[in-house]
């Protein structure tokens, strides 16, 4: 079994999903689609990007929006580490605050990941995404670095990427943090500061797969 079946098996028919960001996150929509060819599952989603909708609307999958749905069931996203506690650092992929919103609106956060992602403390692989204001940039910037940071506005080519809301992004270079929590609320102090890719508290369920073929090799709970 693979993760994405094993995500499938969790999703309810007539579920209002949630539909995250990134490759782990676009193989599972694709399974998902074809779920709803072969079996006449009945889901509606909510894409966390541009890219996530077009793709999910190419494949059939109805979408609708937070706009529309008071709670979504559940949401199935990547990450990019996975601390024991199951909390997440994610904005790799730079979708990081709409996927915090989706998340943050589904009663379930299901999380796809592979070994390397397994990290013993947030922080591990030495970056952590911090969504600004554009117009707060400057000021953003000084700030992350008068907290001990390291920041460095993500660019494509030559030009500032903007994300989907239309904000830059700074990769900030980070250690292994002891206690996440207390950056968490630093960095939300900054005026300008949108969000962070750390996501404290919001999965329930981490699916750990082989790099090869992302084979279910272990599934973890957060406890009750």
């Amino acid at each position: 079994m693979t993760i994405y079946e094993r995500a499938l098996e969790l999703i309810p028919d007539g579920a209002v999903l949630g539909l995250g960001s990134g490759r782990a996150a676009t193989s599972f929509v694709k399974a998902l689609a074809e779920r709803l060819r072969s079996r006449g599952l009945k889901v509606r989603g909510v894409p966390t990007s541009r890219a996530k909708a077009e793709l999910a609307g190419q494949l059939g999958i109805p979408l609708t929006t937070l706009a529309e749905v008071e709670t979504l069931d559940v949401c199935v996203d990547g990450a990019d580490e996975v601390a024991p506690d199951l909390d997440l650092m994610k904005g790799y992929g730079r979708a990081l605050m709409r996927e915090k919103i989706v998340a943050a609106s589904a009663r379930q956060l299901i999380t796809l990941v592979t070994p390397e992602k397994l990290v013993s403390r947030l922080g591990s692989r030495g970056r952590l995404p911090v969504e600004v204001v554009e117009f707060g940039l400057p000021l953003c910037e000084r700030r992350l670095r008068d907290l001990g940071l390291t920041p460095v506005a993500y660019r494509e080519g030559d030009r500032l990427f903007l994300s989907d809301n239309g904000n830059p992004i700074f990769d900030c270079g980070v250690g292994p943090l002891d206690e996440p929590a207390r950056p968490e609320r630093d960095l939300r102090a900054i005026p300008g500061v949108v969000g962070t890719g750390q996501f404290l508290g919001l999965a329930t369920r981490v699916l750990v797969g082989e790099p090869d073929g992302l084979t279910l090799i272990e599934e973890r709970k957060r406890p009750a």
